[in-house]
């Protein structure tokens, strides 16, 4: 058989699951994971191993990268697509693992104007449509040993990657035939004015304020809400979070 023949089979044949000692390891260390009943360990376990096989890690700025470390952040990667299975991790491969904090430069030109301006973010993750997830190993670690603090950033990312899949973000992923796209259009604008709304008179707000920044961030960020404070979530929005639900499956978080 032809090579070409073997590439398009492997298409089509899953990786095994993670193995059971790996396994184990990364699950003492994710108490997202730990908290998820039987059955859905067990299609975490299968989607980490597909993961591991498909995706590449590139540790940068001398960032020591373990294997526990890559199981890790495979496991958290994989949480939001229990529900939709590996098909949503498509259209990327790798990886980018920095220590910390790292900087990206911007350039913005302004159609009327034609001025070109410049300017650096510092950022712990960032998702680029058709290209790699970039992550903060130390803030990976921090939202492990923080688990219900309302932020996980490999979530908030892999949220981004989810609403990339059909097209630039927009705060819209490719939903399920059981969520109408009406419903959750509806219920996420509203949502967004009105943290929008209160962010810009100076409010607090349960949502983090980043949120406002646009409808895709608020769908990162209520994202991670989901994953890890849940409770918060359903007094700032109870229609956004019933739609979390549906897409994600039940939050393993306490509460």
């Amino acid at each position: 058989m032809s090579a070409s023949w073997w590439r398009r089979l492997g298409a089509y044949v899953s990786p095994p699951p993670l193995a059971e000692k790996p396994w184990r390891i990364a699950l003492e260390g994710c108490p997202l994971a730990q908290r998820l009943d039987h059955a859905r360990q067990h299609e975490l376990r299968r989607l980490v191993g597909v993961f591991l096989a498909r995706k590449r890690f590139h540790p940068l700025a001398g960032v020591e990268l373990s294997d526990a470390d890559r199981a890790l952040i495979a496991m958290q990667a994989c949480l939001p697509v229990l529900r939709q299975g590996p098909r949503n991790l498509r259209g990327w491969r790798d990886i980018l693992v920095y220590p910390g904090e790292f900087r990206v430069k911007r350039s913005h030109h302004d159609d009327r104007s034609g001025v070109v301006t410049e300017s650096e973010d510092v950022l712990i993750g960032e998702a680029w449509e058709h290209g790699p997830l970039v992550l903060s190993l130390a803030d990976v670690q921090l939202d492990l040993a923080h688990p219900w603090d309302g932020y996980n950033v490999v979530v908030h990312e892999i949220a981004h990657k989810l609403d990339m899949l059909d097209g630039p973000p927009d705060g819209v992923p490719v939903l399920p035939t059981h969520i109408p796209r009406r419903q959750w259009i509806v219920a996420f604008q509203r949502a967004f004015d009105l943290l929008s709304n209160d962010v810009a008179r100076g409010r607090d707000t349960l949502i983090d304020p980043y949120a406002a920044e646009s409808p895709d961030e608020f769908f990162a960020v209520v994202s991670e809400l989901h994953w890890s404070q849940p409770s918060v979530l359903r007094r700032a929005d109870a229609a956004v979070a019933g739609l979390l639900e549906a897409y994600y499956g039940p939050s393993p978080a306490p509460g």
